[in-house]
């Protein structure tokens, strides 16, 4: 059951004056979870960078050789005040990422601990800038892309679900979550059968998954079109990336308030957690390493596309 963190997570973040600390606060009665807030600022304001290490039985905080699993939630910001009056559609990432947290601490006070760590990034600003995009504004960061992915991209992951709100597009027609194709070193891989699978089982429906475009995997800042945030963390790291998009049946700001959804976050969470346990245990692969480096050897490394590219035009 992963509703009751969602909503004590909604709770605590749908506050104009709230912080990393009030994040911090959540899990201060789960001593084995370590929970670290840097304030970053910005040319557009300031951030708190949240970073979340549930350690497993047999992970490597702990001297083992399990897998470390990574959780991004990525935004722009949970609120755009003084503009807009209360959470934004947005916030849903930040939401489910510390809600997946949370559902992971409160599972190993009971005895159901993973084998392998799981670390959660995410940031806290309730008052980020919003910025013009089609076919609705965007939320914009107060800090740039690149700092975000260094606070939340964290090296020990080693498979990575980057969990955004994806509302504000016309080529996602469905209301809960979709996932992308695995992406990984500048390739667009095919959707996980594993993932697919757990879809399926977390959620009691067919599994849904949304188009990725080569410019959704490459850095903002080119110049070139991109869905959202949502695989940005890709660029920045060589393990496997699979965007967790919220989506809407219609187009929805991520500016817009009261458009987040409880039972739609907690259905993110849900996959999360479950992608987690699989994940940290082997059951569960983001890709087929012998076809990847079957394609690496054919056409070679795509790593270029996860770099600013040939800014020269020449």
């Amino acid at each position: 059951m992963t509703l009751k963190q969602t909503l004590i997570v909604l709770d605590a973040l749908d506050d104009a004056y709230v912080t990393g600390e009030r994040v911090r606060e959540l899990f201060s009665t789960f001593p084995n979870v370590s929970v670290t807030v840097q304030k970053v600022t910005g040319k557009k304001g300031g951030t708190d960078f949240i970073k979340i290490v549930i350690p497993g039985t047999e992970g490597k905080s702990n001297g083992g050789s399990a897998p470390t699993f990574g959780i991004v939630g990525r935004l722009g910001g949970i609120g755009a005040r003084p503009s807009r009056t209360g959470m934004v559609s947005d916030a849903d990432g930040a939401v489910a990422a510390v809600a997946s947290a949370l559902k992971l601490a409160d599972m190993q006070t009971k005895g159901d601990s993973l084998k392998g760590d799981v670390i959660v990034t995410t940031h806290i600003c309730p008052d980020a800038p919003t910025r013009p995009h089609e076919p609705v504004d965007f939320m914009d960061s107060p800090v740039e892309i690149g700092v975000m992915n260094t606070h939340e991209v964290i090296p020990e992951m080693e498979a990575i679900l980057s969990i955004d709100t994806t509302k504000g597009n016309r080529v996602i027609n469905h209301k809960g979550i979709a996932i992308s194709p695995t992406v990984k070193e500048g390739y667009i891989l095919r959707v996980s059968e594993d993932l697919l699978r757990i879809m399926e089982m977390t959620s009691g429906l067919l599994p849904v998954t949304f188009p990725v475009t080569t410019q959704d995997i490459t850095p903002y800042g080119n110049d070139l079109y991109h869905i959202n945030s949502i695989l940005q963390p890709a660029v920045a790291t060589s393990a496997p990336v699979v965007g967790v998009a919220v989506t809407a049946q219609s187009v929805v700001p991520g500016c817009g308030t009261g458009a987040s959804h409880e039972v739609d976050i907690a259905a993110a969470v849900r996959f999360a957690v479950e992608v987690a346990k699989e994940f940290t245990t082997g059951t569960c692969s983001f890709y087929d390493k012998a076809e990847f480096e079957l394609i690496s050897k054919l056409y070679g490394s795509m790593k270029v596309l996860q770099t600013a590219g040939n800014v020269d035009g020449k």
